[in-house]
């Protein structure tokens, strides 16, 4: 194997354990509605995930770990995949809500910070803000 194959590898776990993460919050209310699958038909396509991936991480989407990036910008765009998931039909439900904070840590963001960061988020994708005005909000908020 060589090294450009195991960084491949690397990228593509981590892309899995990425859609598995915004799948459990997908399912956090025991059902992906039609607007939450066009979301994830779409996230699944960029972040190449093949047909038989995305139906095995839809079976077994609790065994993939939460595996956050090392770039602070690579940890706003998902969260931001994230929170659009929580909004993605328009009902954010306590569970929903909970999840997101415990993935928010996941992600890397500091535990006492997590609540704060997590309302502040769902508010700008409820606002309807693109990633870069959500990633400049989230960064102003944390200096």
């Amino acid at each position: 194997m060589s090294f450009s194959d195991l960084f491949d590898s690397g990228f593509k776990k981590r892309n899995e354990d990425h859609f598995a993460a915004i799948v459990r919050v997908a399912m956090s209310d025991g059902v992906i509605t039609d607007e939450e699958r066009a979301f994830l038909d779409r996230l699944a396509r960029n972040l190449d995930i093949s047909e038989g991936e995305y139906k095995q991480i839809l079976k077994d989407y609790k065994e993939h770990p939460i595996n956050p990036p090392t770039s602070y910008d690579q940890r706003l765009e998902r969260l931001y995949d994230l929170a659009r998931m929580v909004w993605a039909d328009h009902i954010e439900g306590e569970k929903q809500v909970a999840i997101l904070e415990r993935l928010c840590v996941g992600l890397g963001f500091k535990s006492s910070n997590a609540k704060y960061v997590t309302h502040k988020a769902l508010e700008l994708v409820h606002e309807g803000v693109d990633l870069d005005t959500f990633a400049e909000e989230i960064k102003t908020m944390n200096r």
